[in-house]
């Protein structure tokens, strides 16, 4: 049998676009805060906040895509996401709903996808009229290549 029918997706916007986060990966839904800013580190990665004791570093995922950065407003949120060796929050225009995503809705993402490098895209699924972007989050979170890359005289 294939176990893996369904991927349970939380749905967020950015930039009026769909993407998708893996439900087992998110540890939250929060809204923006305060964040205490750290030197020296990529633009997109805007400080730190104090999440129930925890610091969690904060990512705006639109400067992440090189989008035009917009006013926060209340539908910003910070969405936390478990990896294997940290937490970190995503800096979302806004969140919706979680959504099970068959993989037979699920396609391979094209060479060019709007203002989001492919690179970050695992797929895009096709649920009723909405095309929703699968984030590859190991790609948006490599920010070693992307300092590197800034950094070096």
């Amino acid at each position: 049998m294939d176990e893996m029918k369904n991927q349970q997706s939380i749905i967020i916007e950015l930039d009026k676009e769909e993407y998708a986060i893996p439900v087992e990966l998110v540890g939250g839904i929060e809204r923006m805060q305060y964040i205490t800013r750290v030197p020296k580190t990529a633009d997109f990665v805007k400080g730190v906040i104090n999440l129930r004791g925890l610091v969690t570093p904060i990512i705006d995922l639109r400067e992440r895509f090189g989008m035009e950065p917009i006013e926060h407003t209340d539908s910003t949120r910070i969405i936390i996401v478990h990896t294997e060796n940290f937490d970190v929050g995503f800096i979302v225009d806004a969140a919706y709903d979680v959504l099970d995503i068959s993989q037979e809705a699920i396609e391979p993402a094209p060479k060019v996808i709007g203002t989001v490098d492919a690179d970050y895209i695992e797929g895009v699924a096709k649920v009723n009229k909405r095309l929703i972007m699968l984030l590859q989050l190991e790609k948006v979170l490599s920010i070693e290549s992307y300092q590197n890359s800034k950094e070096r005289p």
